[in-house]
């Protein structure tokens, strides 16, 4: 990289937020960070600034950095050019509907749904993330023909309200707390019948006094919100001024330094306060599969739909055993490792819509044979 291609530090730091934006809600990964922004330096004092950069990142508009990010010039479209490979290009699930149903014939479909950003809107107010009737008749209806799973980073007792449908199998708190239905018709096993496990649950006291500590620490900031997921913490910082980012940041931060055995990680303008357990919705996925008796089963199709970057996890899983789809929900093309995309909430009931009716002419069309 010669001289006069390098752009400033704050247009490069721009370039996650603004024109790789639609490309990157997230940070790029760091050995790309490291390649084109040598100049930065990515760990020790700079970890604040990172952080910060990454909160940035998780909102798809940001009017200065679009600015810096046009003056960047060459730079910002060698990166972009050379991030390319790993951008997602995946085709909708809706044109591909008719393959995705074509691969699904004589295998057993499992369905696993996010719930905030892919059954409802995100919206300002956490507490107010409702699903319309019609998408609730949709996964009800899924769930008539197919086990169904809502995978969320919810405590489980609230994603249990905001959904109402007592047939699913529910997994709170990123999979960290897990309830099944007293009795399901789709499953192969007796075990999935009241299935609960809650892998993380010496963790509960600490959550709980991590969760005051928080609720104190972050009252000098307007518009932030802290909730309790039971098995994590979630600190909402959508309604925060974005000038305040930093110190509602370095609030969060001072806290965690009392619990080496918590860990910090980030979704859609949330920092989330984990259990640093190997334990994930990837996870959860595994083990409902196995609760329901579907594991090692080569006639069984996953598919799980979210739309946040702790949905990448089972999208791994279901990428790395060839068996199975994800389905990304996005607005925007995002590094991903789901194999299709849905926009919004909207397009995921007509999704759902789609695959119970498509379920059904197969059953009649067998049925007349």
């Amino acid at each position: 990289m010669t001289k006069q291609n390098v752009a400033p530090v704050e247009a490069v730091a721009a370039i996650t937020v603004a024109r790789s934006s639609p490309l990157f809600p997230y940070t790029p990964p760091l050995a790309l960070r490291k390649k084109f922004l040598p100049q930065i330096e990515l760990e020790g004092g700079k970890a604040g600034s990172w952080w910060l950069d990454s909160m940035r990142a998780s909102s798809p508009t940001h009017a200065k950095a679009t600015a810096a990010a046009t003056a960047a010039g060459p730079i910002v479209d060698a990166v972009l050019d050379d991030l390319s490979d790993l951008t997602m290009r995946r085709p909708s699930a809706l044109s591909k509907f008719d393959q995705i149903v074509s691969s699904s014939n004589g295998k057993q479909i499992v369905m696993f749904l996010d719930y905030d950003g892919t059954l409802s809107p995100i919206v300002d107010d956490p507490d107010s993330a409702f699903m319309t009737n019609a998408m609730r008749k949709a996964v009800r209806e899924v769930a008539r023909d197919f086990p169904t799973a809502i995978v969320s980073g919810r405590c489980l007792d609230k994603v249990i309200d905001f959904v109402r449908l007592a047939e699913l199998y529910y997994a709170g708190s990123h999979g960290m707390d897990i309830k099944g239905p007293e009795k399901s018709r789709h499953a192969k096993s007796k075990a999935a019948n009241g299935v609960s496990f809650q892998p993380a649950s010496e963790f509960l006291p600490m959550i709980g006094t991590v969760y005051k500590t928080l609720l104190d620490r972050t009252k000098s900031t307007p518009g932030a919100k802290v909730e309790n997921n039971k098995f994590c913490v979630s600190v909402h910082f959508r309604c925060v001024d974005e000038k305040n980012w930093g110190a509602l940041f370095e609030q969060v931060r001072s806290v965690l330094k009392e619990y080496p055995k918590l860990r910090l990680t980030q979704g859609r303008k949330v920092l989330e306060i984990r259990p640093t357990i190997k334990w994930d919705k990837g996870k959860a996925l595994e083990f409902l599969l196995e609760s329901l008796g579907f594991a090692n089963c080569r006639d069984v199709m996953p598919i799980y739909i979210g739309d946040d970057r702790t949905d990448e996890d089972a999208f791994k899983v279901l990428r790395d055993s060839g068996q199975g789809i994800g389905i990304l929900v996005s607005k925007f093309p995002k590094e991903t490792n789901a194999t299709y995309y849905l926009q919004e909430p909207s397009e995921v009931k007509d999704f759902l819509v789609r695959l119970v009716e498509g379920k059904r002419r197969q059953t009649k069309a067998r049925s007349k044979v």
